[in-house]
């Protein structure tokens, strides 16, 4: 075990230096204050960069809280339920509550902290996930749905047991997902089911009808979340199934030392024998994904796949999404959930997702504008601002924006020979919502805009159970190490590998290592990121919009631009800031959509593009995009540098034209001295 840590250790100090070597390789390290390399790069610096973080280089330093929120307070009392749980804590003969044994002592490195004493055991969970603390950070799963509901949904935990299991651990593990009835041990019946087990002894203990006083019943099992060990006690340690030895072995010798599990052929006989994590509901102590399994009793079904055979189908919502491997979301990342107590990887899962929201209640109707694609056409474009999903909204606060579909005209594609293919063309509507890595979405991988198309049903269309597909603004391989083999042999990623999705998002403005827009042709929908701002309080917000690629609405549409106004000599680093005014007047009634839009179709967004004249000058824009209300005047500013030998003068010309209407142009000029 101390030799997997160490491994672990190392692969981590190499991911560190790969990213700092990285981040110098792309400018982002400041150069020498004065030089010229400095002037050169501040006229590239983006305004929105994508800088995102990798799961596994996280540490508890990146939670941030919800700004104004006290989400964790146990006093704090919800405004519709608060969930009464039944924590019913079981061990077994052959399986101890990890909790109790000595420090470091069990085969997987746990406990991390002093033991506790068995009879302490569900008590030390309840409080553990649900009262705020040192040890779990003052992160509940209370604060969870606190947060994510806006005050509405509480959960509460009450401890029962611990209860002795009629039959061995691995009874019931190798009777669960995976096909392991074969690795059975000579002598036993591995056809066990846990929770009508576990709950026998608990109406034996408490009475009858004592479920009857709970909302929720979760059954707490000694050991593990297959979930949380098959890779790392399987591949991860052992170069070849046959290199397992026997003490991670069945208590039979006539059977292998490994054993077949629910993703890939083969992991240790000890990891194959866990249960997994159910939403019936169960739950071993290495678990972090509890919120996932109450979100399940909702009604919300999985959104995840299987990243490790073939074909590979790419996941669908990612570390964004709580239904999806966001379940996951915690310090050290995927491979960090082996941690008992569950303090690392999946230890603040991500927030749900619009689309998940909406269904359940979770947001009200008045912060998210609701959209006809079709209506679009006739309404002209839509703009918007939309603020961090986990912020506390105020009263006219947009949390999140959804375009109706009344077809899905998007081409078939075979999930059998493409990777990212989004299944049958069966969804129903896009959703856009930001992302700020505050409260529950601190261990999401970065800030910045979410698109996806979603569906009402939770089918099998993506060639798993699936709903939320996101649309991901950088589909290239993002080419990262899954892990290292035991021989030293990196094995990468694959391409349905959740953490493809980490630089999915959508950015403000140019050369941010992300997308402003997407346009779904089939569709006939045009996306835009038009900027982003973060007020007095920290929280992040976007200005998006959307159009129809098949008509504008009968705004008359119009652009201005004046002269632009110089700012320091080029060669230092220079600003041209023109200002640029909406001429076009409102229009139309806002017809078609499901609700009241006029208030956001009194705006139009700009093209803008730039060239300098004049040798050795050059222009970067640092936004290619524009957006004010009809009458009103924003300012655009194009950035201007030189070299030493440049021209003494040189002009830098502006154009704006509008998106709604391309005949609508405006053009202005800004004079640059070197």
């Amino acid at each position: 075990m101390s030799a997997f840590r160490a491994s672990f250790r190392a692969s981590f100090r190499r991911t560190c230096l790969i990213l700092i070597l990285a981040l110098s390789a792309s400018g982002l390290a400041v150069p020498p204050a004065g030089s010229s390399a400095q002037a050169l790069a501040s006229i590239d610096d983006p305004i929105d960069p994508q800088l995102w973080q990798d799961q596994q280089n996280m540490t508890w330093a990146d939670y941030h809280a919800v700004p104004g929120a006290t989400w964790a307070d146990p006093a704090k009392v919800p405004t519709q339920r608060r969930l009464k749980i039944a924590l019913v804590a079981v061990d077994f003969a052959d399986q101890p509550f990890v909790m109790t044994q000595a420090l470091h002592s069990d085969p997987f490195g746990n406990p991390q902290i002093t033991p506790v004493a068995r009879t302490d055991v569900a008590r030390f969970y309840a409080d553990f996930w649900g009262k705020p603390s040192t040890l779990n950070h003052g992160h509940t799963v209370n604060e969870y749905w606190m947060e994510q509901t806006n005050g509405r949904i509480g959960v509460t935990f009450t401890p029962f047991g611990p209860y002795r299991m009629p039959r061995k651990l691995f009874e019931y593990g190798l009777n669960d997902i995976g096909g392991q009835q074969a690795d059975c041990p000579a002598g036993y019946t591995c056809n066990g089911s846990l929770e009508p087990d576990a709950d026998a002894l608990w109406r034996a203990a408490a009475g009858s009808t004592i479920a009857s006083q709970f909302d929720l019943v979760l059954r707490v099992y000694a050991g593990y979340d297959e979930t949380s060990v098959w890779q790392e006690f399987g591949e991860m340690m052992f170069q070849t199934r046959d290199d397992v030895p026997d003490s991670w072995g069945p208590p039979d010798s006539s059977l292998p030392n490994w054993a077949p599990t629910r993703y890939v052929p083969w992991t240790s006989w000890r990891a194959g024998s866990m249960l997994w994590g159910s939403s019936s509901m169960r739950q071993g102590e290495s678990s972090g994904t509890i919120t996932h399994e109450i979100v399940h009793t909702f009604g919300i079904a999985d959104n995840n796949n299987n990243p490790y055979v073939t074909p590979y189908r790419r996941v669908g919502s990612g570390p964004w999404d709580v239904m999806d491997r966001g379940s996951f979301n915690g310090p050290g990342g995927p491979h960090m959930r082996w941690v008992v107590p569950a303090t690392m990887g999946a230890a603040v899962p991500a927030g749900q997702t619009l689309r998940s929201k909406m269904k359940l209640g979770f947001i009200s109707d008045a912060q998210v504008l609701r959209l006809s694609g079709d209506a679009l056409a006739s309404t002209g474009m839509v703009v918007a601002t939309i603020k961090a999903r986990s912020a506390i909204p105020g009263a006219s606060d947009l949390q999140g924006l959804r375009v109706e579909l009344s077809q899905d005209r998007t081409p078939a594609c075979s999930t059998t020979t493409d990777p990212l293919c989004a299944g049958t063309p069966v969804y129903n509507f896009y959703s856009l919502e930001t992302v700020q890595r505050i409260g529950a979405d601190s261990f999401t991988p970065d800030n910045g805009v979410l698109l996806a198309k979603n569906k009402n049903a939770e089918t099998s269309s993506c060639g798993y159970l699936c709903f939320t597909w996101v649309i991901d603004a950088n589909p290239q391989d993002i080419a990262k190490v899954d892990f290292n083999r035991p021989d030293g042999t990196p094995v990468m990623r694959t391409i349905a590998d959740y953490r493809q999705l980490n630089d999915a998002l959508f950015h403000a403005g140019t050369r941010s290592g992300s997308q402003y827009e997407f346009i779904d042709t089939a569709n006939r929908l045009h996306f835009y990121v038009i900027g982003r701002s973060v007020d007095a309080n920290g929280v992040l917000a976007y200005r998006v919009a959307v159009k129809s690629l098949d008509g504008s609405g009968p705004q008359p549409r119009g652009v201005a631009l004046g002269s632009g106004q110089a700012n320091g000599p080029a060669t230092a680093g220079a600003t041209c800031t023109f200002s640029l005014t909406n001429t076009g007047t409102s229009a139309g009634t806002g017809s078609g959509h499901p609700e009241d839009v006029r208030a956001w179709l009194n705006a139009d967004v700009y093209r803008l593009s730039a060239t300098v004249s004049g040798s050795g000058y050059r222009v970067v824009l640092p936004n290619a995009l524009a957006s004010t209300w009809f009458g009103y005047t924003t300012s655009v500013t194009v950035n201007v540098g030189a070299t030493a030998s440049a021209a003494a003068t040189g002009t830098v010309t502006l154009k704006a034209t509008s998106e709604s209407d391309p005949s609508k142009v405006a053009t202005a000029t800004c004079a640059v001295t070197r």
